[in-house]
């Protein structure tokens, strides 16, 4: 259509209609905050996009992104788009072997790492180019490590063409007031994760970003204050840690018109705990997936009715429960795997990189990343847990979901994961490793077994506990079960 904006000239709108508008913020490690404003960001994704021009980087080449949160990386991305490039952000926390093999799977023809950062600064003394208005083929790429540690890129199909859609704020779509606009948008997550590579969307929106380059509970809280963010995305890892601040009850997070929670269920008292701090009606919690097949979600206030819930299908999505043996449906209250499609491929559809093994699929449409729950009668989706992550323990199935909900509540653990160990008696045991509040007086097996025996099943109580001094968890708080489990010998 002639009246379709590239991203590249959406860009350039925003710096001509609002030139001195601030437009994003960077919360640097060494508490530097630098800003910059929609002219800037024209002007110096413009030297850049320029210059990576110069490194044979054209239309439809993908850019690899290895970088930090920090401004050089949307420079980067908003440069790649100003060329018709698709920019890609590449996880930097990985083991050099594996992120060999990641940059390998991408095979982009520039890729730009911590090495480059003096590089893309002294862009800024290059003359501004004079750029065609281009559009990328595909929107970015989004690098993910499956259970099975084969490197998969995913890759959004839709080109970078700019749609409002997708920069509404999320929550107008449950009808309450409108969120007033610009938004301002705390980034917490690594802009390698579909979250925090989304937020540039809603820059391309007109929306502010304020980028955190690592997470950090304390400093999220003076931020929110200081600069009177609006909204952010987090998983329940990081809010639970922002809940846990000893003055967080005294602190002002009223600038908060809503927050979103993604990545994995919510424990209950987690919710009710945010919900006094902030109201049940400001707060989502939504299902998805990066490959974008679709998406559920609920409202806080709508949860209390439905505890455990992540909601029903938005934006058109369509659920269905089948058995994993047959591909029969299953009835409401029977879990199976989870099955989605979204008519019309409103997400714009997505394509792997690499030898990643495809999606499963239906002969009309749905799809499946092997996640296991059940819905109720109305529709409300509740998950379970990932298929692979089950343990099949004395011939029963144990969700290690379910069981770190029950265990995080207790007084001293701060952090929980349960993984299913080799036994020749179960087959698999449940085995809960835990990092205490406080490492020099940690809860004992005994005590963690015990209170697992007053929330939970006997065939679900953890038959081992192990503790540790810290979950080793990404920058995104998301945690390696296989890895845990190979190293305690599979």
């Amino acid at each position: 259509m002639d009246d379709q904006v590239s991203y590249a000239r959406r860009i350039r709108q925003l710096a001509s209609a609002h030139p001195e508008q601030p437009a994003l913020r960077h919360i640097a490690l060494d508490g530097s905050e630098p800003g910059f404003t929609w002219s800037e960001l024209d002007r110096r994704s413009g030297q850049l996009a320029g210059a990576l021009a110069a490194r044979r980087l054209g239309s439809g080449d993908l850019l690899g992104l290895g970088l930090r949160n920090s401004p050089q990386f949307v420079l980067s991305a908003l440069a790649a788009w100003k060329l018709g490039a698709v920019p890609v952000p590449v996880r930097w926390d990985l083991p050099e072997w594996e992120l060999s093999r990641l940059r390998e799977t991408v095979g982009a023809p520039v890729h730009l790492g911590p090495g480059d950062l003096s590089w893309i600064d002294a862009t800024a003394d290059l003359p501004v180019p004079d750029l065609p208005d281009a559009t990328s083929p595909q929107m970015n790429g989004i690098c993910s490590s499956g259970s099975t540690g084969t490197p998969k890129v995913i890759l959004n199909t839709r080109p970078a063409v700019f749609d409002p859609r997708y920069t509404t704020p999320f929550i107008d779509l449950w009808g309450s007031a409108p969120i007033p606009r610009p938004q301002v948008i705390l980034v917490l997550a690594p802009m390698y994760h579909a979250n925090g590579f989304s937020t540039l969307y809603s820059l391309l929106g007109g929306d502010r970003l304020v980028v955190m380059e690592k997470f950090d509970a304390a400093r999220v809280v003076d931020v929110i204050e200081r600069h009177r963010i609006t909204t952010f995305t987090a998983t329940p890892t990081m809010l639970k840690r922002i809940a846990d601040l000893p003055d967080i009850e005294g602190r002002d997070l009223s600038s908060l018109q809503w927050i979103m929670q993604g990545a994995a269920p919510m424990p209950p008292s987690l919710v009710h705990r945010w919900a006094k701090l902030i109201g049940a009606e400001r707060i989502l919690m939504a299902y998805g997936m990066t490959e974008a097949i679709g998406i559920t979600a609920l409202r806080g206030d709508e949860w209390m009715g439905r505890p455990g819930s992540v909601g029903r299908g938005m934006r058109g999505t369509e659920i269905r429960i089948l058995d994993p043996a047959d591909g029969t449906e299953r009835p409401p209250g029977e879990v199976g795997e989870i099955y989605l499609r979204t008519p019309g491929a409103g997400y714009g559809g997505y394509t792997y990189l690499g030898q990643a093994p495809q999606l499963r699929r239906t002969a009309d449409g749905f799809e499946t990343v092997g996640d296991l729950g059940y819905l109720d009668a109305d529709g409300y989706l509740f998950l379970v847990d990932r298929r692979v992550d089950m343990i099949v323990s004395g011939g029963a199935n144990v969700f290690p979901a379910e069981v770190e909900m029950a265990l995080i509540d207790h007084p001293e653990i701060l952090d929980v994961v349960v993984i299913g160990l080799r036994d020749p008696e179960w087959g698999r045991r449940v085995h809960a490793v835990v990092q205490p509040v406080d490492p020099a007086r940690p809860p004992t097996a005994a005590e963690v077994i015990a209170y697992a025996k007053s929330r939970l099943a006997a065939y679900k109580v953890p038959k081992t506990v192990e503790t540790v001094d810290v979950i080793p968890r990404s920058e995104a708080t998301k945690v390696n079960r296989g890895a845990l489990v190979a190293a305690r010998g599979g």
